[in-house]
């Protein structure tokens, strides 16, 4: 552009602009955060421990399954995506903080760490209490204080005075998600919880050991009974510890007839035996393994792995956003909220060709359909977009031989019988053409 017209319409960051004008604190008096004050955190210890990679391995997994708002046919199948504004927020923005994946993943991390936790609607088009009709901009994960019969007080992040605050909602409005596997997580004596407090009691172990005390008992030349005697060793003992504190190197001296006995070796105990145990149960009653943990897992696992943990929290998720979230004429309208999984994901790159080939033979998916999951641009021909066997030749049209023929002769040589009978062989060698 010209020099008039990036002086008429440029704007820069740096230049022209109070940086002060447009902080919320100058207006609202709110405060700021240095780190993210809406970010999930962890409660009852369980980010010191290996249950957090757990819980973060499955709430990635389950944040990768694709949620949308769609429409179904008369026989309950798929049928295609509504834009609308609840599907915004399950695929593209959820709010002005979170995406649609970063705010399923907060949804999974605070269902597996609390065991209950609320989906609420904080902006609506339309005001929920007064009418179902209504349309949901943005959805934030919240906490569950208190239960009423009617009602829940729920602890939220308000997005716009920047900070966690208590509100009241009717249950009818919030979707209210229970972990489906909370007997073997959130139970006060499941797997998990008892795996945290031994993984508790192995760190404060750990702490004593490594605490930097010699932990020394000496062995003085005489009986300790009377009160002089005792004086005699805590002076002794004072006398020990000053030589220590005050040596470069830590070195002390001894009489030739006392004995110190060092105590602060490890202590034979089966905690790191029983920590081991309980970690193997909790990833067996979880189908999860090493090697789905470190991304080595085969078919057969992740398969097992996502139907036993990743298909029942996904799927309690998502009824209980039908059930809130739609209402009865919207269901009858046969409009639904469904997850869908990518089956390709686990596929080798050399197994990806037989199985395209198999898939569009079989006329189930076209061939842009194929070239979007190997992410490939579409191609333009219009039979790229078809349902056909490619490897067959499709009724009503000619084989490349039958095309020569026709270029050759001019015509195509007709069958006998379709034409009533049998004919004269003058009629077959002159093209058609019967003597008379």
């Amino acid at each position: 552009m010209g020099f008039l017209e990036r002086v008429k319409s440029g704007w820069n960051a740096f230049l022209g602009r109070d940086p002060t004008k447009y902080l919320p604190f100058m207006q609202y008096g709110t405060s700021g955060y240095g780190g993210r004050p809406d970010r999930f955190h962890f409660t009852r210890g369980n980010e010191r421990s290996v249950v957090t990679s757990i819980y973060n391995r499955i709430a990635i997994d389950v944040a990768s399954v694709n949620i949308g708002h769609v429409k179904l046919d008369e026989n309950d199948r798929y049928l295609e995506t509504i834009n609308s504004t609840l599907n915004d927020c399950l695929t593209f923005e959820a709010n002005k903080d979170q995406t649609g994946r970063a705010f399923m993943q907060d949804v999974v991390m605070s269902l597996l760490d609390e065991g209950c936790i609320a989906i609420m609607p904080v902006d609506t088009k339309g005001n929920p209490y007064m009418s179902d009709s209504y349309q949901i901009l943005t959805m934030r994960t919240a906490k569950i204080l208190d239960w009423y019969p009617d009602y829940v007080r729920l602890k939220c992040y308000n997005d716009q005075k920047g900070r966690q605050e208590e509100l009241v909602m009717p249950k009818r409005l919030v979707c209210i998600i229970e972990n489906p596997l909370y007997s073997i997580i959130n139970e006060p004596n499941s797997t998990m919880q008892r795996l945290i407090h031994k993984l508790a009691l192995l760190d404060i172990t750990d702490e004593q050991t490594a605490s930097g005390k010699l932990d020394l008992i000496i062995q003085l030349p005489y009986i300790i009974k009377t009160d002089a005697r005792r004086q005699q060793a805590e002076e002794r003992r004072k006398t020990i510890e000053n030589q220590l504190a005050g040596s470069k190197y830590g070195i002390a001296y001894t009489d030739g007839t006392e004995h110190i006995t060092q105590l602060n070796r490890a202590v034979e105990n089966q905690l790191l035996s029983q920590v081991q145990y309980l970690t193997d149960q909790i990833l067996a009653q979880l189908g999860l393994t090493t090697e789905i943990l470190n991304g080595t897992a085969d078919e057969k696992a992740m398969l097992n792995y996502n139907n036993r943990t990743i298909e029942p929290i996904i799927s309690a998720i998502v009824d209980e956003m039908n059930r809130k979230f739609l209402t009865k004429t919207a269901r009858t309208q046969r409009q639904r909220i469904m997850f869908f999984n990518d089956p390709f994901k686990l596929v080798p790159t050399m197994q990806l060709a037989d199985i395209a080939d198999k898939l569009t033979s079989n006329e189930i998916m076209s061939s842009n359909e194929i070239r979007q999951i190997i992410g490939l641009k579409p191609s333009d021909d219009p039979s790229a977009d078809m349902l056909l066997n490619k490897n067959i030749n499709p009724t009503g049209q000619m084989l490349p031989q039958e095309e020569e023929d026709v270029a050759d002769d001019g015509m195509a040589y007709e069958d006998p019988d379709e034409l009533g009978g049998d004919m004269p062989m003058s009629y077959l060698m002159n093209g058609g053409e019967q003597n008379v």
